[in-house]
C-alpha cells in the first residue's frame, strides 16, 4: 500500500457497515441479491436490522436454463413470484420492484430516478449494489444497475440536490459493492451460508433447477466464496465487499482500489 493510500484510509477510514441500522439492496434481476449478499441480509435481518429489496428488472429474458419454455410476460410473473418467497425466506418484508424490462429495454435515467426515489422514500443508511467496474462483467444490466445507483447514493445526501428533483434527501452513510472483485470490507456470515443457498437454489428454480450443471457450478462457487472469504477476515465463512463512504465517492481516486 503506498503512503498516500495509508493517509487516505487513516484520514477517512471505510464505514463498518454492520453498525448502522437501515440497509437498501438493490438488484439487477431477481437472484441478484441473494447471490451477492443473500447470507449478509440473513444475517442482518437476524440482527434486528431494517432491510428493503429493490429489484430493477423483472427478468423476462432470463430463459437459458428452462426445459419448457415460458413466453416473457409469463417467466417475468413466475420470476416475480421467486423473488417473494426467496425474500419471505431471508426474513425481509419490504420487497419493491422497479418494473424495467430486464435486456437494458429502458433508459438509464428512468432507472437512475426510480432508484434515486426509492433511497429518498427507504432512507437507508447502507446501500448494496452490483460493482460496476468489476472488468468480467459484461450483463448491461448489472453495470446500469451498478452506476446509476453510485450516482444515486452520492447525491442523496444533498438537500438542495434533492429538492431540485422533487425528493427529500436521505442520510446515506455507505454504498456497498456485492459481486467486487476487491473487496475491502467483511461480513461474517457463519451460520447463514445454507440460508444463502437455499434462497438461491429452492426459491429460484426458473433459473437454477435442482440437478442442473449451472445449479451445481454456482453452488460450489457460492460455497468456495464463502470460505475465502471467510480464511482472509478470520471466521469460517464470510461475503466480501468493496466499501465507500460519502468521503471516497468523488476526488479520491486512491479510494477505489
Amino acid at each position: 500500500m503506498s503512503l498516500l493510500k495509508q493517509i487516505i484510509h487513516l484520514a477517512a477510514p471505510l464505514p463498518e457497515i454492520e453498525k448502522y441500522h437501515r440497509y437498501l439492496f438493490i438488484g439487477p434481476h431477481p437472484d441478484d441479491i441473494e447471490i451477492g449478499a443473500g447470507a449478509s441480509a440473513a444475517k442482518l435481518v437476524s440482527e434486528g436490522k431494517q432491510l428493503c429489496f429493490l429489484i430493477c428488472t423483472d427478468g423476462r429474458y432470463g430463459i437459458e436454463h428452462l426445459s419448457s419454455p415460458m413466453t416473457p410476460d409469463e417467466l417475468a410473473a413466475v420470476r416475480r413470484k421467486e423473488a417473494l418467497t426467496s425474500a419471505e425466506f431471508l426474513g425481509v418484508t419490504d420487497l419493491r420492484f422497479g418494473g424495467l424490462s430486464d435486456g437494458a429495454f429502458y433508459s438509464t435515467e428512468e432507472m437512475f430516478h426510480m432508484i434515486l426515489q426509492t433511497i429518498s422514500d427507504f432512507q437507508p443508511d447502507v446501500v448494496f449494489c452490483p460493482d460496476p467496474s468489476v472488468t468480467s462483467e459484461c450483463h448491461s444490466d448489472h453495470l446500469n444497475v451498478g452506476n446509476m445507483t453510485k450516482r444515486a447514493v452520492c447525491f442523496a445526501p444533498n438537500g438542495e440536490l434533492m429538492k431540485a428533483h422533487g425528493l427529500k434527501s436521505a442520510p446515506v452513510q455507505a454504498l456497498a459493492f456485492y459481486m467486487t472483485a476487491k473487496a475491502n470490507r467483511f461480513v461474517r456470515t457463519d451460520g447463514f451460508l445454507q440460508t444463502q443457498l437455499h434462497a438461491v437454489f429452492l426459491c429460484h428454480q426458473t433459473q437454477f433447477p435442482i440437478g442442473t450443471d449451472a445449479a451445481k457450478a454456482l453452488s460450489l462457487y457460492l460455497r468456495l466464496r464463502a470460505y475465502d472469504f471467510g480464511l482472509r477476515s478470520f471466521c469460517r465463512t464470510a461475503e466480501g465487499f468493496r466499501v465507500l463512504g460519502q468521503t471516497h465517492m468523488h476526488c479520491l481516486p486512491e479510494a477505489g482500489d
